[in-house]
């Protein structure tokens, strides 16, 4: 259940977020247009259900069956670091796809992104959790 419900608030509000809230930023903040010019929408939406069953995954293994909506925006924003940070400072380095500006600002969005994700997850968890 969390996989799912996860991956259709990844992929909304991936499109809010990247698609129409930051599309003009990060246009201005890029170096070169890699993308296409009509998304393929189904794999975007596959993308997001692996990535939401992974981070469902893993949430499962590190809330040991304590689950609250703090703790999974807490898993979420980590994701966004590694992400965000760790992942933006390599493509950074080794490619020429956005300037600095761009990179510091996808990681704040990402930390954000995914501390919301690991956040539903966390609820979803929670409200599904046996009784014991």
């Amino acid at each position: 259940m969390a996989t799912l419900i996860a991956g259709v608030v990844m992929f909304f509000l991936g499109f809010l977020i990247w698609g129409i809230a930051t599309a003009d930023f990060f246009e201005e903040h890029s170096i070169v247009n890699a993308m296409k010019a009509e998304p393929n929408l189904g794999l975007i939406a596959l993308g997001n259900l692996v990535g939401a069953f992974v981070l469902s995954t893993l949430y499962s293994k590190w809330a040991r069956g304590h689950h609250s909506i703090g703790q999974g925006f807490q898993f979420g924003a980590w994701i966004g670091v590694f992400v965000g940070i760790s992942m933006g400072l390599i493509w950074y380095a080794t490619a020429e796809w956005m300037d600095l500006t761009g990179h510091v600002v996808e990681a704040v969005i990402d930390i954000a992104y995914y501390g919301i994700i690991g956040a539903v997850i966390a609820f979803i968890y929670q409200k599904t959790a046996a009784k014991e």
